[in-house]
Parts: structure tokens; C-alpha cells; sequence
């Protein structure tokens, strides 16, 4: 189990070192079924549990509006993005550490293509939805993971208000 372990690893590392550039590269959602993989912040939500749809505006002054929302536990919502500036932008899902990781790793490799469920990648004037289901309650983070944006603040908070029980 190791080896296959570290072999995918390394065969990631390999594709990701190798990639075209993030900025210009095109991210097209995959007709693949979506992997739902249980994070601290929630899992991948079905589309046809939705019932609400929050719009995010980003821009090229390195900010979201809302750049903070609130949910409830067990809510399936659909985070809108809609990129308002002249440059690619995304919008990851996460806690602080992994976000903190993710943009470090960025930052190594700028050309790593990324694609997971909590994460969408929007060319300017575009928008990309995630359908998320919040399931765990606390604080989470969003922001854009692109070299430079997140540094510069292109960050957001999601509170997750535990359902009563």
C-alpha cells in the first residue's frame, strides 16, 4: 500500500511540474463523478440537495464580496463565484492550515494544476459554482490561491452555525 502511495505521489509531483502555466491554463469541470471525500470544513453536496445559492463577486482588487457568510450545519449550499476583474481568479474552500499549504505550494510551483470539489477556477467575466455540504460546525476559510492574491488578502470566512438539537 505504501508503494502505490508513493507512486501516486510521485506521479503528481511529475504531472504538476510539468503542467502548463496556472494563469493561463483552462480548468474545465470534469465529467467524472465528483470524489466525496469527507474535509474538516464539509463534503462535495449534490446538486439536487441545493437550497441556496450565495453569489461571491471577486475582483482584481484582491477581494471577495461577501468576503464573510454564514451557513447552517447540514445545509447543501451552491457558492457562486463570479470573477468581476480582468484576471484569473478561484476560490478554494478550506481551513487556514491547508489554505496556508496550498498557497505555499503555489508559490513552489506555479504552474500546478489543481482541481478538487471545494475549489473552482474562473476566468474573467466567468463564474464557477461549488456545491458544498456543510456538515461539520465552526469557522472555515475561503480565498484565491493564486501566487500573489492570497498574499494581497483575497481571503473570506465561513461560519457554520451548529443545527439545534
Amino acid at each position: 500500500m505504501r508503494t502505490i502511495k508513493f507512486i501516486a505521489a510521485c506521479a503528481l509531483f511529475i504531472s504538476a511540474s510539468t503542467s502548463f502555466g496556472h494563469e493561463s491554463m483552462p480548468h474545465h469541470a470534469s465529467a467524472a463523478p465528483v470524489a466525496k471525500e469527507q474535509k474538516d470544513w464539509g463534503i462535495a453536496g449534490d446538486a439536487k440537495a441545493v437550497r441556496r445559492t450565495i453569489t461571491l463577486r471577486m475582483g482584481d482588487d484582491m477581494r471577495f464580496t461577501p468576503s464573510h457568510i454564514e451557513v447552517q450545519e447540514g445545509d447543501t449550499v451552491r457558492l457562486r463565484a463570479v470573477n468581476k476583474g480582468q484576471a484569473l481568479h478561484e476560490i478554494v474552500l478550506g481551513t487556514k492550515t491547508e489554505l496556508d499549504q496550498h498557497a505555499q505550494m503555489m508559490r513552489k510551483f506555479p504552474d500546478m494544476e489543481h482541481d478538487a470539489p471545494y475549489m473552482a477556477h474562473v476566468r474573467a467575466g466567468q463564474r464557477g459554482d461549488i456545491v458544498w455540504h456543510f456538515n461539520r460546525p465552526g469557522t472555515f476559510d475561503f480565498a484565491c490561491l493564486i501566487p500573489g492574491h492570497y498574499e494581497a488578502g483575497m481571503t473570506g470566512t465561513i461560519t457554520v452555525r451548529p443545527r439545534s438539537r
